[in-house]
């Protein structure tokens, strides 16, 4: 079954990675998100690793993905984000020059707050800044995708205030249910009930340490089709997507490349029907992708 994910950091991973040509292909990949992730870094850092993508994508034979028209065809599609709004330095005229490099989607803030808002754990919680606020706005009309993963829950609000006022979705792109494991990286069930009011949706994480306490492999099928479960109970069959996190996160037992995606819609099929499958795998991110890229 084709799939899209919305979060890899094979990027910037050392040593052997779970996502390659070799396991996207053994997945059936249609759609891979690359993510830049400059922790703490600028917009020197971020814009080398687009100069990497584009090295990946014609190495590779991946087809770049700038635009709701690109995502046809065969082969195996790659997509351009940045993690942490860091690497804009304040400047909101770098969102431009992101674009024009080929970013597509944006999660505003990692593990720490900057100059855009704060991150989840933070304890005073003011959300999106000033210049948050007028980046999301630039973001909108470049147009790139907003995306609240690691974000504060008042960050969360102030995004979701935006896209109802813009009806333009968002997404996050990388999180889980915090309802099946407390964490602060996880999502409320108002967020998920947020997300899908808004069209947008909730990628899956396969980070262990955000799904169970139980590591095994055997624990860690049980806890993702718990989380997904949930999910779609609260959100409905429209909301739920992949975000893998591969690459950035250490090896899921049971989740440990992309190659092991046939497995995972195998399991889904046991408590999802065919169709919220294909949704969960493919026609939710499809059809976020095709309202947002233009």
């Amino acid at each position: 079954m084709k799939y899209i994910d919305l979060h890899t950091d094979a990027l910037t991973k050392e040593g052997v990675r779970s996502v390659t040509a070799e396991t996207l292909e053994r997945g059936e990949c249609f759609l891979q998100c690359f993510a830049c992730f400059t922790p703490r870094g600028g917009l020197g850092d971020a814009l080398s690793l687009c100069g990497k993508f584009d090295e990946m994508c014609a190495l590779c034979g991946f087809r770049k993905v700038r635009r709701a028209a690109d995502l046809g065809g065969g082969g195996i599609h790659a997509l351009l984000t940045l993690e942490g709004g860091e690497a804009l330095e304040g400047k909101a005229e770098n969102l431009a020059l992101l674009h024009r490099r080929g970013v597509r989607m944006m999660t505003l803030v990692w593990n720490f707050d900057n100059e855009i808002g704060t991150s989840h754990g933070t304890e005073e919680s003011f959300g999106l800044t000033p210049f948050g606020q007028d980046a999301v706005e630039r973001m909108g009309d470049l147009p790139m995708i907003v995306d609240v993963s690691h974000g504060s829950e008042k960050l969360f609000s102030d995004v979701a205030a935006w896209s109802k006022r813009t009806g333009i979705p968002f997404v996050a792109s990388h999180s889980d249910a915090r309802a099946c494991f407390p964490h602060t990286r996880n999502l409320t069930d108002g967020q998920i009930r947020t997300l899908a009011d808004c069209g947008g949706v909730v990628g899956l994480n396969f980070f262990d340490g955000f799904l169970s306490e139980d590591r095994s492999a055997e624990g860690q099928r049980a806890a993702l089709m718990r989380h997904a479960r949930h999910i779609v109970r609260t959100g409905g069959e429209d909301v739920l997507a992949l975000g893998s996190d591969f690459d950035g996160i250490p090896e899921n037992a049971y989740m440990r490349t992309a190659a092991d995606m046939p497995r995972l819609f195998e399991d889904f099929g046991e408590i999802f029907p065919p169709r919220v499958v294909e949704k969960i795998a493919f026609r939710n991110a499809s059809r976020l992708l095709r309202e947002t890229l233009g």
